[in-house]
């Protein structure tokens, strides 16, 4: 019988086809292994700067935003029912700290929406704010941001449920927020629309079903070539614009709308007043504003969560002041910025540390 050559004598494990077999998948698992280590970077870089891919908080996990699914027959799908809020973070580079803003007053105010529209709700004010800084350390932001924090219904109800009440908890950066949240300067005109009031929905709920009123008077508004607009209320006096306070100055007197003017109790406003008057030691007037005193006034401003201060050019094409932002809205937005970046030493009270 014909020997066999030395190499195909050998055991499999030995021959060169083995060898080769052998070679083939340890370079297919290096490239494996590599490929996942690139993508794992890949994810974590996403998750840090992709808005598309990056994590949120929702029903007690953090999870990539693409992931995260409710019910589409909901009461908050179908109703809008849900509360929530916009709570602004601002980086501090020289502390290399993140400073979540009057974060207690803005959970104060969700719940007390969440008891308003009577939600049964199984959340403390320690688990809303243990949600927000885990979200927003899992997408280590180092960078200013505005956070969604919703209360919503879930399940099968209907508009007139309670629960299950869940949340989820959204960080965007500032820049990405919606395009009237980025101008220096808005040309506004008073809505033809009629701002919601205590005797129908309350605008002191700060509820999503709510937004629909300013989404209504925010569409004709562009509709018509302006940026934003103005409500009247029920009896034709200055409220808000759709999302925001409205302050104006008249012979260097800083005025707001009343409460009871069908005005949100928004957080910056209050923030406003004080800076003002503690700061600036500028005079403050909270009263009924006519339409026709906002078209003489000095200066005039929008203000918010999401959009800071930002100034209004004219009115109902009338020109304000110099038709550009003026003195003391300079001065109230700087004096904004040093609080809410944890430069006012005065109001670091007003800070919760993320990092």
């Amino acid at each position: 019988m014909k020997r066999l050559p030395k190499w195909q004598r050998r055991k499999s494990s030995e021959s060169p086809i083995f060898q080769i077999k052998t070679d083939i998948i340890f370079w297919i698992n290096v490239y494996i292994t590599k490929n996942e280590y690139i993508n794992s970077i890949k994810i974590n870089i996403m998750a840090k700067t992709d808005v598309a891919n990056r994590l949120i908080w929702l029903k007690g996990e953090i999870l990539n935003v693409n992931e995260a699914l409710i019910n589409v027959l909901s009461p908050t799908s179908q109703f809008g029912l849900n509360v929530f809020e916009g709570i602004p973070c601002y980086w501090n580079d020289e502390e290399k700290q993140l400073y979540a803003f009057r974060l207690s007053d803005h959970y104060d105010r969700l719940i007390r929406s969440a008891k308003l529209i009577q939600f049964d709700l199984k959340y403390t004010k320690d688990d809303l704010q243990k949600a927000l800084v885990d979200t927003v350390k899992a997408n280590e932001y180092d960078e200013n941001l505005s956070v969604r924090q919703t209360l919503f219904v879930d399940g099968f109800g209907s508009w007139g449920s309670d629960g299950p009440v869940e949340m989820f908890v959204a960080p965007i950066p500032r820049g990405r927020t919606s395009t009237e949240y980025n101008k220096k300067g808005l040309n506004c005109c008073v809505t033809s629309w009629r701002r919601i009031s205590d005797e129908n929905l309350s605008p002191r709920i700060k509820c999503g079903a709510n937004y629909i009123n300013s989404r209504v008077g925010q569409r004709e508004a562009l509709r018509n070539g302006y940026d934003t607009c103005l409500f009247l209320n029920e009896v034709g006096k200055i409220s808000e614009g759709p999302g925001s306070c409205f302050f104006m100055i008249k012979d260097g007197t800083l005025v707001t709308s009343r409460l009871t003017d069908s005005v949100l109790e928004s957080i910056t406003r209050d923030t406003i007043i004080k800076l003002a008057t503690e700061e600036l030691g500028l005079n403050f007037e909270e009263r009924t504003i006519d339409r026709t005193e906002v078209y003489m006034a000095d200066e005039a401003f929008l203000c918010g969560s999401a959009m800071e201060i930002t100034p209004v050019l004219s009115v109902d094409r009338y020109q304000i002041g110099g038709g550009n932002e003026g003195l003391i809205t300079h001065s109230l937005h700087k004096a904004y910025l040093d609080a809410v970046k944890g430069l006012n030493k005065k109001k670091l009270n007003w800070l919760t540390p993320i990092y």
